[in-house]
């Protein structure tokens, strides 16, 4: 086994968790009449149920007694405010999957010759670009492999690697140099295999050759990549539940679909039939070249002082899209490089202009036809004013932690919602994989002047949720988003708690930032006779809102306890019920248990404090203007520490809710006692089963330990006294230079 794919620690597999890591086929099932009708009747019935306990409500408030004081009436209103906003969210949740459903049974793979003549005519230029930052080598390696055996006329792949040049640490300077070399690497090994298909597709270009001889060509070359491709694999570590889907469904599943090509093709040929005609066995051949060729580079713009160093994704993309379409040479500048752009003579850099962007997180994996079907989709008429076009990514199967594997779950229901969105015109941009159709990107370009550095941006970066945001700005200029219907696209889930702490409270954090420019897009289209219809608005209104606004309900539901607990009925309780049934239907149907849903109930209970902070770190930027901090989610073999206030707040929630069945068992009120034990029990399932008491207990103590411990102070840096009073006059001036020694 060579360096790069070194074995990494596997951790040990919890019971209960899947170990099939197939994952769900590329298309969906084709749902029935039946359970479409269902879908839409369970909108219908969650608000006419949240209509009927409202009713009742009133009726009991109507009655003498009911509020003793103004506080039960306080208590009373945001019961209920919390209630409605809750629902709210369940029938949004419900409208979209009901508008995912009939997209799935009306959708249609397009056929493989039909993709083959299209591109045969058009030769569109991709440019993929992978941002990575403090990542596994190893992880990123297999991303590029995924984007660079993609199926395309033109494509040039680019890790966008946003590291330290220079970093101290060892282990962060091994890690860089692996990244460094993956792109060469990559393109070493793919240029033998390359020549190859390239010599066989002169060959069938010649028009003297026959139509036998060039189906025989074509044959001979696909079982040969496939041979190849079946080596590589062979080659490849097997030994987490990502690696396995890396070999299995990117290599081996490109071997399959060339080896059935070349079997389809001896078989034809022993059942006596005419050969292809030429044309045909050319589009074949040409397949090949556009799987093998590919143009690779590594770019870091932390090396040169003229680009933005500010460290998210969204800037790291910036840096290169506003260099795309120029030449660039490299000269000495003030405190490093700096790149110059010149219209001739040396360039030391050329980013060519491209049709189309692809976006790929580093711990991403695209299924070979990504890229082939969603541009021969965006290359539709119909398709003319779509920006952006995605597959919502899904997640590995067969996790090794049970954390990892429900994680993973609503993920995958995620997925659905996501195409439902696109039914009613609420698309938005998940940033883990998409392409962009640079004729709209680039409208998006901003300029400004940062620390005297001209900075360009597409994409913005205000938020920690730049795809989100970007998303409204894209349909601001008038252009449309597009969630394709089958699954392409997969992406890593956090393995542990600590992990996914960070990533949650990263997403949590800037969708209250983004909701007044909906409103702003809702006014302009309204001014222009176009406005949104009431479904786009509230869909997207959710997605934006959601996790604050459920959050909050959620606490305010398990932790008020208005007119002794009389609010909490049945009718109450049956406003949840379509909403967790279709649910539980979603998760069978994508080859979890049913019962899943009470676990992922528990872990939504956990993630109440960290969608919370999240929320309130967008407050805070709207009080302060300060840009939130980009958290990158870690990707290590080892376990993330959770800090102590997200498990404290789940115990403290749990004791409420415990407290609160004990008072209502008293008050006869079993409506709140069912849901409050219930509760108390789903948190407690969730810190023993999903963050463990050993691990819980362990982080809460080194939290302790790290409050009490009171770290020396640091030594003050001492002047530097050889350096002159003249030079730091000339560099810091006057009053700065004050206490330098003459």
């Amino acid at each position: 086994m060579s360096e790069k794919t070194a074995a990494v620690p596997v951790p040990r597999r919890q019971r209960g968790t899947d170990r099939d890591a197939t994952p769900q086929p590329m298309t969906h099932a084709r749902p029935s009449a039946r359970r479409i009708a269902r879908a839409r009747l369970a909108v219908v019935l969650c608000a006419s149920m949240w209509v009927l306990y409202c009713a009742t409500v009133v009726v009991a408030l109507s009655r003498g007694g009911a509020l003793v004081d103004a506080a039960q009436l306080v208590t009373t209103v945001v019961f209920l405010i919390s209630v409605t906003f809750l629902t709210l969210s369940a029938c949004m949740h419900l409208l979209a999957r009901s508008g995912a459903l009939p997209r799935f049974a009306a959708h249609r793979r397009t056929r493989r010759i039909v993709l083959d003549e299209h591109f045969a005519e058009r030769e569109p230029r991709l440019t993929a670009l992978l941002p990575s930052r403090a990542e596994d080598p190893a992880l990123v390696r297999m991303g590029l492999w995924s984007v660079a055996l993609q199926e395309f006329p033109r494509i040039d792949v680019v890790l966008l690697l946003d590291d330290d040049p220079s970093p101290a640490d060892d282990d962060a300077r091994a890690g860089l140099e692996g990244c460094r070399r993956l792109t060469d690497d990559l393109a070493e090994t793919l240029r033998p295999v390359f020549a190859r298909v390239e010599a066989a597709a002169a060959r069938v270009r010649d028009e003297a050759i026959s139509p036998v001889e060039a189906t025989e060509v074509a044959m001979r070359e696909h079982a040969a990549c496939a041979q190849w491709l079946r080596a590589r694999a062979a080659e490849e570590p097997a030994n987490t539940h990502v690696e396995v889907f890396f070999v299995e469904q990117i290599l081996r599943r490109l071997a399959d679909e060339l080896d059935a090509t070349a079997t389809a093709l001896l078989e034809a040929a022993e059942a006596g039939e005419p050969p292809l005609p030429v044309e045909r066995a050319r589009h074949l051949v040409e397949r090949l070249v556009r799987i093998f060729g590919v143009r690779t580079r590594t770019f870091e713009r932390r090396r040169y002082t003229n680009l933005s160093h500010t460290a998210n994704k969204a800037m790291n993309l910036n840096a290169y899209l506003g260099l795309m379409g120029g030449r660039y040479r490299e000269r000495v500048a003030v405190g490093g490089v700096a790149l110059e752009r010149v219209d001739e003579g040396h360039t030391d850099l050329e980013v060519p202009e491209s049709d189309y962007v692809l976006t790929l997180d580093a711990d991403s994996m695209l299924l070979p036809g990504y890229c082939l079907r969603l541009v021969h989709a965006l290359e539709q008429p119909e398709n003319a004013g779509v920006a952006v076009i995605q597959t919502p990514y899904s997640a590995y199967r067969g996790a090794p932690t049970r954390l990892e594997r429900l994680a993973g779950a609503t993920t995958d229901l995620q997925h659905i919602v996501h195409q439902g969105l696109t039914a009613f015109d609420a698309t938005f941009w998940v940033g883990a994989n998409a392409i962009l159709r640079w004729d709209a990107i680039r409208q998006l370009r901003r300029e400004s002047r940062e620390d005297g550095i001209p900075i360009v941006r597409f994409i913005s970066d205000r938020t920690a949720i730049e795809d989100t945001e970007s998303s409204i700005d894209i349909a601001a200029r008038g252009w449309s988003l597009l969630n394709y219907p089958e699954r392409l696209s997969y992406s890593a889930t956090p393995p542990d708690f600590g992990t996914l702490v960070i990533q949650r409270r990263r997403w949590a954090d800037g969708g209250l930032l983004v909701l007044p420019k909906l409103h702003e897009l809702a006014v302009r289209r309204r001014r222009e006779g176009r406005p949104l219809r009431l479904a786009e608005r509230l869909l997207r209104m959710n997605y934006l809102g959601s996790v604050s606004w459920v959050t909050l309900g959620l606490l305010a539901v398990l932790t008020l306890y208005p007119m002794d607990g009389q609010l909490v009925t049945v009718l109450l309780l049956l406003i949840a019920v379509p909403y967790f049934t279709e649910m539980a239907s979603d998760l069978h149907a994508l080859g979890y248990h049913r019962s899943d849903v009470a676990a992922i109930y528990g872990l939504n209970l956990l993630l109440l404090p960290v969608n919370l902070a999240g929320s309130a770190a967008s407050l805070v930027q709207v009080l302060s203007g300060r840009r939130a901090r980009f958290a990158r989610t870690p990707k290590v073999s080892t376990r993330t520490r959770v800090p102590a206030l997200y498990l404290i707040a789940p115990l403290v929630i749990a004791g409420i809710a415990a407290a609160v069945a004990v008072r209502s068992v008293f008050a006869q009120a079993w409506g709140t006692t069912v849901f409050a034990a219930f509760t108390a029990l789903a948190i407690a399932w969730a810190i023993a089963r999903l963050i463990g008491i050993r691990y819980t207990v362990s982080d809460l103590w080194f939290a302790w330990l790290d409050w009490i411990w009171v770290a020396p102070p640091a030594p003050a840096p001492t002047p530097d006294l050889a350096r002159a009073r003249w030079a730091a006059v000339l560099d810091d001036g006057p009053l700065e230079s004050a206490g330098v020694a003459a």
